[in-house]
């Protein structure tokens, strides 16, 4: 597979700060650089079709496999975004290195105090556009759950537009999003790197012989989480 550096990110952090009286002498701390690398991984969707299949449809064929690659391309992009181990493909917000950071790991079967704890693992700062991502059979089960007044802390949006919220967040959920694994945090600190744009080709000469026509979509793009802190894991128990 073909790599290149296509960003080269740097992000500073202060530590050092100081009161002065007036007039007196700044006091100037080293700044920390550190420095993020994005690759141009290969994804690709490719097909054969019979020419007759092409050419004699009732509706246009061609248009539909675009469609589907598209969406194609967009289901494998989720689920390396959350998933990738980095090699070949984006490193996952759910990575087990270079992923979010892990909060807490669970024994027994996930409580509300469990939730409100991953929230407030999360720094101040993160929390102001932080939201949750879970699977849905995880979400299923967080739906039963009541604070100590035996209320659901699931709160359904009942307003066109507005989001569902857990705890007063934001909640998304992902088919591809792990079981046994809940994230909260402040995902802009995922940075996704595209590498030009998606390129779509007929490949009418290749499979002539067989009378086949191929179709392939390609994309290169990368995926990390250059701020580790900014989401927080919350580890499930296993069933």
């Amino acid at each position: 597979m073909y790599q290149k550096k296509i960003n080269d990110l740097r992000y500073v952090f202060f530590h050092t700060y100081s009161w002065i009286e007036e007039g007196g002498a700044l006091t100037f701390g080293d700044a920390t650089f550190a420095q993020i690398f994005l690759d141009a991984y290969k994804l690709h969707v490719a097909i054969k079709v019979t020419e007759e299949l092409l050419y004699d449809n009732a509706f246009n064929l061609e248009n539909y496999i675009i469609t589907q690659f598209g969406r194609a391309l967009a289901n494998a992009e989720e689920d390396a975004f959350l998933n990738g181990d980095g090699t070949g493909k984006p490193l996952g917000l759910f990575a087990e290195t270079g992923g979010g950071t892990v909060a807490d790991t669970l024994t027994a079967a996930v409580k509300s105090d469990d939730l409100i704890g991953l929230v407030y693992a999360l720094k101040r700062p993160y929390r102001r556009k932080a939201s949750f991502i879970l699977n849905d059979q995880t979400l299923a089960s967080l739906r039963k759950l009541k604070d100590n007044n035996g209320a659901y802390i699931w709160q359904p949006s009942y307003q066109a537009g507005e989001p569902d919220r857990l705890l007063g967040y934001t909640v998304h959920t992902s088919a591809y999003a792990p079981a046994d694994a809940i994230a909260f945090g402040d995902y802009s600190y995922y940075n996704i790197g595209d590498r030009g744009t998606r390129s779509f080709a007929e490949l009418k000469e290749l499979f002539a012989g067989n009378g086949m026509v191929g179709f392939v979509a390609k994309e290169r793009v990368d995926g990390k989480l250059v701020l580790p802190e900014a989401v927080q894991i919350l580890k499930l128990a296993s069933a």
